[in-house]
């Protein structure tokens, strides 16, 4: 099915599975997949790296010197598009635990946010993209042509990311991660700047109980409705 030169907009909670429908949703459509929670945890490992998240606590001026220096960029690798920091491939390391401890707050900060928006409208200039976040249909891409706002329950989202991280070879606890994911759910909804929010012409997709068949079916039948696509 061939759709319209647009920017497709997924905002929603932690572990709903935003990326991977983004995935699936540029291969489908050939669009350009944009992931831009990977930044924010491109950053968030650079501070873990470089001692300036001692204890947990984030040394932003310390950051914010490190920033035009960081490489931090999207490449196409044999996988996809992956996040490096300068040469260096770093899609595994930021999806550790300990960096999703830390990547609400550095999120929260508002010269990383700047930084990343930047980034991600210079990628977005030549439309046909599909990125996905917390504030891309509110503050990124707010003129977005179809903007979709995620949302799971809490145990569902748990389950998943749990079974990401053991996938992966980790060994978190089930308690652990819900704790993860609950203070992320409420940093990312409270901060000052780009809280997490549903954009008011948002669709919302409750994927508690979907399969990744029927989300990618869901999508298709939003697109062709809204854009009157009869193929």
């Amino acid at each position: 099915m061939k759709i319209p030169d647009i920017i497709i907009a997924i905002d929603g909670y932690s572990s709903t599975g935003k990326s991977t429908v983004a995935k699936m949703l540029a291969k489908e459509y050939s669009l350009l997949y944009l992931d831009s929670g990977a930044m924010y945890r491109g950053i968030t490992l650079h501070a873990i790296e470089n001692g300036l998240a001692e204890g947990g606590a984030i040394d932003e001026e310390g950051l914010r010197k490190a920033l035009p220096t960081l490489g931090l960029d999207f490449r196409v690798t044999p996988e996809g598009n992956a996040t490096f920091l300068g040469d260096r491939c770093v899609e595994k390391e930021i999806r550790s635990l300990e960096v999703s401890s830390l990547v609400s707050p550095v999120s929260a900060i508002p010269f990383v946010r700047e930084y990343v928006d930047r980034k991600l409208h210079a990628f977005g200039e030549r439309k046909r993209v599909v990125m996905d976040g917390r504030d891309i249909g509110t503050t990124v891409f707010p003129e977005a042509e179809l903007k979709v706002f995620m949302t799971a329950s809490a145990e569902v989202r748990a389950r998943r990311r749990y079974d990401e991280m053991v996938a992966k070879g980790q060994t978190p606890s089930m308690e652990a991660v819900m704790k993860n994911l609950l203070e992320r759910d409420y940093i990312d909804s409270h901060r000052e700047v780009s809280p997490l929010s549903r954009a008011a012409d948002a669709f919302i997709l409750d994927n508690s109980e979907m399969t990744l068949h029927e989300e990618l079916v869901w999508f298709e039948g939003l697109i062709k409705g809204k854009f009157g696509i009869l193929e």
